[in-house]
C-alpha cells in the first residue's frame, strides 16, 4: 500500500494535502458561496471531489465502494470522505483550540447537510444530496442520524492531541464509536434499520477500528519532521514534532514495553511484537465473531449473543426485527453485505502483519494490497467473510 493511502486507511493523523481541491473551494473556483440548492454541477464536482478523496487516502474504501448498492453509494462517498477530513483536524491545526473550532464547524456543516442547506463544502453537499434522496427513497421515513455523526467528531475531538488509550477495551470503545458507527450511518442509507445488521457491523467497525490504529503505530510514533518555522501538528510546535506510541497502556504494561524504548528502537523494542500481537488478536477475535454470527444465523436462526450497544442513546428507531424470524434476519443481511465488506480489507491486513512476525514497521505492510478486489469479489459472491 502507497504511504499516503496507508496513512489515510491508518486512524486520525492522515498527511496535509489535496492543495488544489481546496484552493478550488476556498477560492470559490468550483463551487459558489450563495445560499441557494446546489446546483447538479456542484453535485457532480462533490461526488468527484469524495471519490479522489478515497482514491487517494482510503484505498480499501475506494475499492469496496463497488459493493454498495448504487442508492446509496453517495451516502457512502460522503460519509467515508466526511470520516477522512475530520481525522485531519488534528494534522491541519496548530492548536488544541483551533482544532476544537475546526470539530465545531463540522458539526454545523452536518446539522446542516441533514437539514438540506450545506454549506458549499464538497462533503456537505453530497451529504446533502444523498440525505434528499433517501428521503424520496424511504417516503420520508428513513434518516441518516444527526447524533451518529456527532459522535465521530466527539470521538476524535477527544483524541486530538494523541492521547494513549488506558486499555484495549478504551480503544474497542474508540473503534465503536468512530468506525462501527461509519458503518451504522451507511446502513441506515440503504435504508435499513436492523438489530441484526447493526450488530454484526458493530464487531466488524471494531475489528477495523482497531487494525487502523495499528496501522498507524509507526507513523504516530514518527511523524514526519516540520520545516522550521511552521507549526507541528497539534502542539503548536516548531521543528520536529515528539511522536507518541497508540498502543494500550495495559497492553504495553503487560508486555514490558516502554515508549522510549520504541522510540530509540523503532521494531527492535523489547515487547513490542508481544503488544502488538495481543491487540492484532482482539481485532481478529471480532472478525470471527462476525463470521460465527453469520453461521449461526444460516444455520439456527439466532446470532448466537445479545448485542450489548441496542440500547445507546442514538437508536431511536424502533427495532422491529429484534424477535424476527430466520427469514427476515437473513433478508436483512443480504440487503447489508455490501456494507460489510472491510471485513475482507481488514482481515487481509490482520494475514499480512501475521507473515511480518508482528512487525509493524515491516515494510510489506505499506504496499498496496492488488489482491483485494479479487477477494472482496469472491467474498461478495460466496457471501462469506
Amino acid at each position: 500500500m502507497h504511504p499516503s493511502q496507508l496513512r489515510a486507511a491508518s486512524i486520525r493523523r492522515i498527511p496535509a494535502a489535496r492543495a488544489t481541491l481546496r484552493r478550488c473551494i476556498h477560492q470559490s473556483q468550483c463551487f459558489t458561496t450563495s445560499a441557494s440548492q446546489p446546483s447538479v454541477e456542484e453535485v457532480n464536482q462533490a461526488r468527484a471531489y469524495c471519490a479522489n478523496l478515497l482514491r487517494q487516502y482510503d484505498a480499501p474504501s475506494h475499492v469496496l465502494q463497488t459493493f454498495i448498492p448504487p442508492s446509496a453509494r453517495d451516502a457512502y462517498l460522503a460519509i467515508r470522505a466526511f470520516n477522512i477530513d475530520v481525522a485531519r483536524v488534528a494534522d491541519t491545526t496548530s492548536t488544541p483550540t483551533i482544532g476544537m473550532m475546526r470539530m465545531q464547524f463540522w458539526r454545523d456543516t452536518i446539522t446542516k447537510s441533514l437539514a438540506g442547506t450545506p454549506p458549499k463544502e464538497p462533503v456537505a453537499i453530497l451529504l446533502a444530496k444523498a440525505t434528499e434522496d433517501l428521503h424520496s427513497r424511504s417516503a420520508g421515513k428513513a434518516k441518516m442520524s444527526k447524533a451518529w455523526f456527532h459522535r465521530v467528531i466527539n470521538t476524535r475531538e477527544q483524541y486530538l492531541g494523541n492521547p494513549p488509550y488506558p486499555t484495549l477495551g478504551s480503544l474497542e470503545s474508540y473503534a465503536e464509536n468512530t468506525y462501527s458507527t461509519l458503518m451504522y450511518l451507511t446502513l441506515s442509507a440503504l435504508p435499513q434499520a436492523s438489530l441484526t445488521t447493526d450488530h454484526i457491523a458493530s464487531h466488524i467497525g471494531k475489528a477495523v477500528g482497531i487494525a487502523a490504529v495499528l496501522r498507524g503505530v509507526p507513523f504516530i510514533a514518527f511523524p514526519p519532521q516540520q520545516p522550521l518555522g511552521t507549526s507541528g501538528g497539534i502542539t503548536g510546535a516548531q521543528g520536529p514534532t515528539q511522536g507518541s506510541v497508540l498502543l494500550p497502556l495495559d497492553v504495553m504494561a503487560e508486555a514490558g514495553v516502554k515508549e522510549e524504548e520504541i522510540f530509540r528502537e523503532g521494531a527492535a523494542a523489547p515487547g513490542l511484537r508481544d503488544a502488538v500481537f495481543t491487540v492484532a488478536t482482539r481485532a481478529n477475535d471480532h472478525l470471527i465473531t462476525a463470521r460465527e454470527m453469520l453461521t449461526k444465523l444460516r444455520s439456527e436462526g439466532t446470532v448466537g449473543h445479545d448485542f450489548e450497544h441496542q440500547d445507546d442513546a442514538e437508536r431511536d428507531y424502533n427495532y422491529s426485527n429484534e424477535g424476527a424470524g430466520q427469514e427476515k434476519q437473513l433478508a436483512e443481511v443480504e440487503q447489508a453485505f455490501g456494507v460489510f465488506m472491510p471485513a475482507i480489507s481488514t482481515q487481509s491486513w490482520l494475514d499480512r502483519l501475521q507473515r511480518a512476525d508482528f512487525d509493524l514497521f515491516d515494510p510489506e505492510l505499506r504496499k498496496v494490497d492488488w489482491k483485494l478486489p479479487w477477494k472482496a469479489y469472491w467474498a461478495y459472491s460466496r457471501r462469506k467473510l
